[in-house]
Formats: structure tokens, sequence, C-alpha cells
């Protein structure tokens, strides 16, 4: 399981600038008044080889109206998930009540709270730094998460007082103990329907009404004598849709799900007529992840031919960086379709688990630039030397050569296309790794033999003449 860091705190206090420097994305909206996020925002990091989720909550009052209010209650389950909870203070404020009674709850929940005093740059914050010791949390950490300072070793901090995590099989193992497989998806697409028609029983809730399923239940299935683990999720839901705090925080077990899985099923509903914006979201996740994927369209069997037609052109145009992934078009309610899946998803598993050995991965790096040279830049063009493999679980290919920085994206894309057909890699997305080195070979004479030392000799005499 990935670790779970909130961030909470009075509005305006920098818990969405935060977010972003440690996502290093722009998903939370940043501007300078209170109370602008109004939703939970959740996204990955990574430091090091370690990856985490990190939960951006709205801005907590502290009075008893605003803790029992419908965001505060956001806030306090965000709490409850959370491995570490990041409480955000004001240096330029200073301690307020509303910090206070905030402290007061965390210290009652028994969680792992650090406090983090903000925006200190140009500040004398010794006054706020002993008013911050009084509120019985322990030390606070200085940072200013709008340039950056302080960012890395306040994580560096946190993930270090959190339990390392269980590290990830070998593949040796994983085709021992079976495939785990992810069932994700928006609500009421069909998900436990799946699982239900996948095992063959009722053993997961299933009712046509959106949520229904709370919690990532784990389900072991035995199939032809290969042994499975299901993973079913709640859904990811559209916000605006969304009033109760359960589902609200359930993006996080999808994620969780998502990053424990070898295979991810991402179950589409094509009787919605449409690839939501929250299914090319969710499919981004999975991507980025580096997991397996099946694509299954659910409810395919109550469509007309015009409707399919639409609907694979939908998927061509919302999902196009899925083409690596089988598609399989279902029905979980009546099972049409469904075996087929066990099928994609063990070679997508076995994919994901390829070895190639360096010089048949330089032979195809050679014919890729042979095929089709990369460009020039300030005259000299960019020279890729040689490849080889870097990882499993997705397939990680490292390309050496020179300026491979200024490698455009289009080439890149290329590259990472050519290597996919030729090893026919379906079901699993591939990395590439580019490397910048110096000549191997420079420094390094050449000493002649004395055979060579005569000839070289002749041939000079022939010159001079």
């Amino acid at each position: 399981m990935l670790p779970v860091i909130a961030l909470i705190g009075r509005p305006n206090v920098g818990k969405s600038t935060l977010f972003n420097r440690l996502t290093r994305s722009r998903d939370a909206l940043v501007a300078d008044f209170p109370g602008l996020t109004r939703d939970r925002q959740y996204g990955t990091g990574k430091l090091g080889e370690r990856p985490y989720l990190v939960v951006d909550t709205g801005g907590l009052v502290g009075d008893e109206q605003g803790l029992e209010g419908l965001m505060a209650q956001q806030v306090w389950r965000a709490v409850e998930e959370a491995d570490a909870v990041l409480l955000l203070l004001d240096a330029r404020d200073g301690v307020n009540l509303s910090d206070e009674q905030i402290a007061e709850r965390l210290r009652r929940s028994g969680k792992r709270v650090r406090l983090v005093l903000n925006k200190v740059d140009g500040q004398d914050v010794d006054a706020v730094l002993a008013d911050a010791f009084a509120l019985g949390l322990g030390e606070p950490v200085a940072i200013a998460a709008a340039q950056g300072r302080g960012v890395r070793a306040l994580i560096d901090r946190v993930l270090a007082e959190l339990p390392p995590e269980q590290e990830a099989p070998e593949a040796g193992e994983d085709l021992e103990q079976g495939i785990r497989i992810a069932v994700v998806g928006r609500p009421n697409v069909g998900k436990s329907t799946l699982i239900n028609r996948m095992l063959g029983e009722e053993r997961v809730l299933a009712y046509d009404q959106p949520g229904t399923t709370r919690d990532s239940i784990h389900v072991p299935l035995e199939r032809d004598g290969r042994h499975y683990t299901l993973i079913d999720t709640a859904g990811v839901r559209r916000r605006a849709r969304v009033s109760e705090t359960i589902e609200k925080f359930s993006v996080i077990k999808t994620l969780q799900a998502i990053n424990e899985a070898q295979v991810s099923i991402l179950v589409l509903d094509a009787h919605s007529g449409e690839v939501a914006e929250q299914d090319a979201t969710l499919a981004g996740h999975i991507v980025e992840s580096g997991t397996a994927l099946v694509v299954a369209v659910n409810k395919w069997d109550g469509l007309d031919d015009e409707q399919r037609q639409w609907f694979r052109e939908q998927l061509d145009r919302r999902l196009p960086f899925l083409e690596f992934a089988e598609r399989h078009f279902i029905s979980a309610l009546h099972g049409s379709g469904v075996g087929h899946l066990f099928d994609a998803v063990e070679a997508a598993a076995r994919a994901a688990r390829t070895r190639v050995p360096t010089a048949e991965l330089t032979r195809l790096l050679e014919r890729a630039v042979h095929e089709h040279q990369p460009p020039l830049v300030r005259g000299r063009r960019i020279k890729l030397r040689y490849a080889h493999q870097g990882g499993q679980n997705p397939p990680v290919i490292v390309i050496h050569g020179n300026q491979t920085s200024r490698l455009p994206a289009s080439y890149r894309r290329y590259l990472n296309n050519f290597f996919r057909r030729e090893l026919k890699l379906v079901g699993t997305p591939i990395r590439l790794e580019f490397r910048t080195g110096e000549n191997p070979y420079q420094g390094r004479r050449n000493r002649l033999t004395p055979r060579q030392q005569r000839q070289r000799k002749r041939m000079l005499r022939h010159v001079k003449k």
C-alpha cells in the first residue's frame, strides 16, 4: 500500500501550493484568498524510489460549525485515511484560535502529525515557532512552499517516520502466487457484476445504485489451475454528484488498488454512450502507475450497430494513449465475452514480465534509427548508441547516446511504438529512459602491432614520394 499523507489547516495557509510541490503538478488551484479548495484533491508523488499519495483538503475554521460541516467531515475523513498528517500554519499570521482547536483534535486522533510552518520567506519566525511548540505536536518544520524551500527535507522526514513498504515480489514469485487483478471504473459500470460473473457466484454486493461497494474487496479465485486475486474497488465518482464522505475518499483506495495490482481491468459503460472525463482520468492513473491493462467495455449487448460504432470512435478519440491495451466488449450481466478476459490478463501479465537481451534491444535500436534518424540539433545529429533493459512491470528500456535530453517528444513516441511493435508487447505500457554519456572509447589509445607499424612506415614512405 502506498503511504497516504493528508494536508490540513486553516484556509489560505498554502496547502494547495504544497500539494503541487509534493506531486510536481498543477492539479490543485492556487490563489491568494481563503476557501478556494472546496473539495479534496489527490495525487501521487515520488521520493527516490518510494512513491506516496497526497490528499489536499479544504480549509478548517476550527469552530463547532466548521468541524461539523460537510467540508469539515471530508477533512476528518482524510485524517482517518492518512498514515501521516501535515498541519500547516501561516508564519505571517501566526498561531490563532482555529489552529489551536484543530491541533487539539489532532492530538486526540492518535495520528502521526507533523507541524509545518509555511510562508517563512522574509519573516522573523522565532515568535511563531514558540507559539507552534505550544500546540503540543512536536517541533515545527519551516518551509516556503511557493519557492520550494524546505519541501524536500519535509517529505524526507515524514517518509522516514513511516514503516517501510513491503518489497514487491519477484517475477518468479508472481507466477507462483498468481496474478493480482484490480477491477476499476466509475460507479455503476458493472465492476461487482463482472467479478461475480468471473467467480460464478454472488460474492460481492451488486446493486443498481452508484457506490454500493464501499471498500476494496480482495476475492481469491482459481481457474484452470491458475490462481488469481480479484480486487474490487469503490467507484470513482464525479465530485458534483457525491454527498457521502465515504465515497469522496474511495479514490484513495482505487489508486492504492491499482498500485497493488499486476493487471488492471478498466471497466467502461457502453450504455452511457460516452467515454467520460473520469474514465480518461482513471486510465491516466493506470498508465502512470505502470500497471498492465485490459479494457472491458460493459453492457455491449444493449447497443445497436450504429451505437457500437459511435462508442468505438469515442474510445479512439478519448483514450488514444491506451492503444497498447486489449479491448473486450462484454456483458457482465449475461456473461458474453467475460471468459476471454482471463486470456487477456494472462497475456498482459506475461508482457509486463518480459526480459529482452541487451544485444536484441541494441539491434532493434539500430533498426529504428536506420528507418527514421533522430533530428539534427545545432547541426549535429543526435546519436543513439545502445539499449538495455532496466526493469520489469512495466518493461523499462534504457537508451544510451549523446544529446538524448534534446530528443523531441515525437521521436520518443516513435521509439516507444517501434519497440512495442517489434517486441509484440500487448497489454503493458513500456517506459523509455534516455541517458547521455561520454564516449566509452575516449582516452583509450589503439596501440599498433609491430606488423602494423612496419606497414604504416611503408605507407608513409609512399606518400612522401
